[in-house]
């Protein structure tokens, strides 16, 4: 079991590791005029999130294993599993606001991005605490 576990430790590093920078390019986006440089960035988007939502697929199918393994024991894991669904969402909203770039349909700042890429570090920091604290 603690190969599943170190296997999903990285599956999750990896998986929001583009979380954190999707949205940093979404920044770059929300504040670009050239039509170039947009192009350049929707590709390395599209790839990102890609490559995003393939890491996340080994981030679940290991952390369900695991809870399988371990058992739904404790009121912190179902807080965990609260967040995790969070962050599919988010990853899913993500997904929605790529198309809207793609599609020249964007009206949100580059100011609400900043914010917006913001939620996967509290996110993450949340279900750390969980996982390693259980406070309940």
């Amino acid at each position: 079991m603690l190969w599943i576990k170190a296997f999903h430790i990285v599956f999750v590093a990896s998986w929001f590791a583009g979380l954190f920078y999707l949205p940093r390019i979404f920044v770059n986006l929300a504040m670009e005029t050239e039509t170039v440089a947009t192009a350049r960035l929707l590709l390395m988007a599209r790839k990102l999130y890609r490559f995003t939502s393939m890491l996340m697929v080994p981030a679940l199918v290991l952390g369900v294993w695991m809870w399988l393994g371990y058992g739904f024991k404790g009121g912190w894991l179902h807080a965990k599993l609260a967040l995790v669904i969070f962050a599919i969402g988010y990853h899913h909203a993500c997904g929605s606001l790529l198309k809207k770039f793609e599609n020249g349909e964007n009206r949100r700042s580059h100011a609400w991005y900043r914010w917006f890429n913001e939620v996967p570090v509290l996110l993450l920091l949340a279900i750390t605490i969980l996982v390693v604290v259980k406070p309940f």
